[in-house]
Protein backbone atom coordinates (compact mmCIF):
# COMPACT_ATOMS: atom_id res chain seq x y z
CA UNK A 1 0.00 0.00 0.00
CA UNK A 2 1.35 3.13 -1.09
CA UNK A 3 2.28 5.72 1.65
CA UNK A 4 1.01 8.80 2.61
CA UNK A 5 2.51 11.76 0.79
CA UNK A 6 3.53 15.33 2.18
CA UNK A 7 5.15 18.29 1.06
CA UNK A 8 6.26 20.97 3.37
CA UNK A 9 9.06 23.47 3.91
CA UNK A 10 11.44 24.22 6.56
CA UNK A 11 15.09 25.70 7.01
CA UNK A 12 17.90 25.78 9.83
CA UNK A 13 18.15 27.66 12.51
CA UNK A 14 19.48 31.06 11.22
CA UNK A 15 17.60 31.50 7.78
CA UNK A 16 20.47 31.21 5.41
CA UNK A 17 19.09 27.29 4.11
CA UNK A 18 15.37 27.01 3.18
CA UNK A 19 14.17 23.33 1.54
CA UNK A 20 10.97 22.08 0.09
CA UNK A 21 10.49 17.93 1.09
CA UNK A 22 7.99 15.52 -0.16
CA UNK A 23 7.69 13.06 3.05
CA UNK A 24 7.42 9.51 2.21
CA UNK A 25 4.56 8.84 4.79
CA UNK A 26 3.66 12.41 6.18
CA UNK A 27 5.42 12.09 9.81
CA UNK A 28 4.45 8.39 10.61
CA UNK A 29 7.32 6.86 10.61
CA UNK A 30 9.50 9.62 12.66
CA UNK A 31 12.71 7.97 14.15
CA UNK A 32 16.04 8.14 15.85
CA UNK A 33 18.73 6.33 15.08
CA UNK A 34 22.16 4.84 18.17
CA UNK A 35 24.90 5.01 15.68
CA UNK A 36 27.79 6.73 16.73
CA UNK A 37 26.68 10.03 14.91
CA UNK A 38 23.10 10.42 14.82
CA UNK A 39 23.22 9.23 19.06
CA UNK A 40 25.91 12.82 19.18
CA UNK A 41 23.68 14.52 16.96
CA UNK A 42 19.91 13.61 18.45
CA UNK A 43 17.48 14.13 16.01
CA UNK A 44 14.63 13.01 15.19
CA UNK A 45 13.67 12.77 11.18
CA UNK A 46 11.42 11.95 8.82
CA UNK A 47 11.86 9.46 5.49
CA UNK A 48 12.19 11.44 2.43
CA UNK A 49 10.38 10.15 -1.30
CA UNK A 50 12.73 9.64 -3.64
CA UNK A 51 14.05 12.95 -5.02
CA UNK A 52 11.49 14.82 -2.48
CA UNK A 53 14.13 17.39 -1.42
CA UNK A 54 14.68 20.62 -3.00
CA UNK A 55 16.95 23.22 -2.03
CA UNK A 56 15.40 26.68 -2.24
CA UNK A 57 18.21 28.86 -0.90
CA UNK A 58 21.37 28.25 0.72
CA UNK A 59 22.79 24.93 -0.96
CA UNK A 60 26.31 27.05 -1.45
CA UNK A 61 26.06 27.35 2.46
CA UNK A 62 25.28 23.31 3.56
CA UNK A 63 28.12 21.82 4.05
CA UNK A 64 28.22 17.99 4.58
CA UNK A 65 30.04 15.44 6.77
CA UNK A 66 30.80 11.96 6.24
CA UNK A 67 32.39 9.03 8.14
CA UNK A 68 33.26 5.47 8.77
CA UNK A 69 31.34 3.87 5.03
CA UNK A 70 31.39 7.22 3.86
CA UNK A 71 27.90 6.28 2.16
CA UNK A 72 25.18 8.65 4.08
CA UNK A 73 26.38 11.65 4.03
CA UNK A 74 24.74 14.34 6.72
CA UNK A 75 23.96 18.03 5.66
CA UNK A 76 24.11 20.87 7.59
CA UNK A 77 24.11 24.89 7.44
CA UNK A 78 27.88 26.12 7.64
CA UNK A 79 26.56 29.04 9.58
CA UNK A 80 24.33 28.07 12.69
CA UNK A 81 25.41 24.48 12.55
CA UNK A 82 22.05 22.77 12.60
CA UNK A 83 21.43 19.32 10.93
CA UNK A 84 19.02 19.50 8.07
CA UNK A 85 18.81 16.84 6.36
CA UNK A 86 21.22 13.44 5.64
CA UNK A 87 20.94 11.08 2.77
CA UNK A 88 20.45 7.66 4.26
CA UNK A 89 22.92 4.68 4.47
CA UNK A 90 20.47 2.05 3.58
CA UNK A 91 19.59 3.47 0.53
CA UNK A 92 21.52 6.19 -0.94
CA UNK A 93 18.60 7.37 -3.60
CA UNK A 94 16.93 8.31 -0.37
CA UNK A 95 16.97 10.83 2.28
CA UNK A 96 15.66 11.73 6.32
CA UNK A 97 15.06 15.48 7.10
CA UNK A 98 15.45 17.07 10.91
CA UNK A 99 12.28 17.61 12.01
CA UNK A 100 13.22 20.45 13.86
CA UNK A 101 13.53 21.48 11.31
CA UNK A 102 10.19 21.47 9.21
CA UNK A 103 7.88 24.50 9.72
CA UNK A 104 5.62 24.44 12.71
CA UNK A 105 6.88 20.89 13.69
CA UNK A 106 9.09 19.96 17.01
CA UNK A 107 10.40 16.63 17.79
CA UNK A 108 8.61 17.15 21.20
CA UNK A 109 5.40 17.17 19.56
CA UNK A 110 5.78 13.11 19.10
CA UNK A 111 5.10 11.05 22.49
CA UNK A 112 6.75 7.98 21.21
CA UNK A 113 10.19 7.90 18.91
CA UNK A 114 11.55 4.44 17.51
CA UNK A 115 15.09 4.56 17.57
CA UNK A 116 16.62 2.35 15.51
CA UNK A 117 19.65 0.15 16.17
CA UNK A 118 21.81 2.01 13.43
CA UNK A 119 24.99 1.04 15.40
CA UNK A 120 24.14 -2.76 14.11
CA UNK A 121 23.46 -1.30 10.99
CA UNK A 122 21.76 -3.75 8.60
CA UNK A 123 24.05 -3.38 5.57
CA UNK A 124 26.96 -4.48 8.33
CA UNK A 125 25.27 -7.49 10.07
CA UNK A 126 23.50 -8.70 6.91
CA UNK A 127 20.05 -8.80 9.08
CA UNK A 128 17.21 -6.79 8.65
CA UNK A 129 16.82 -3.32 10.90
CA UNK A 130 16.30 -3.57 14.24
CA UNK A 131 14.40 -1.66 16.89
CA UNK A 132 17.08 -0.59 19.74
CA UNK A 133 14.31 0.88 21.75
CA UNK A 134 11.70 3.90 22.14
CA UNK A 135 12.71 7.72 22.96
CA UNK A 136 9.66 8.79 25.19
CA UNK A 137 8.63 12.48 25.80
CA UNK A 138 5.75 13.37 28.07
CA UNK A 139 4.74 17.18 29.09
CA UNK A 140 4.82 18.36 31.98
CA UNK A 141 2.82 22.08 31.10
CA UNK A 142 -0.78 21.71 31.10
CA UNK A 143 -2.54 23.20 28.31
Amino acid sequence: MAGIMNNRTGGCHCGAVRFEVTLSDDLKSVRRCNCSYCRMRGSVVAAVAQDGINILQGNDILTSYRFNTRKAQHFFCSRCGIHTHHQRRSDPNRHAVNVACLDGVSPFDFPEVPVMDGANHPNDTGKPAQLAGTLHFESTSKR
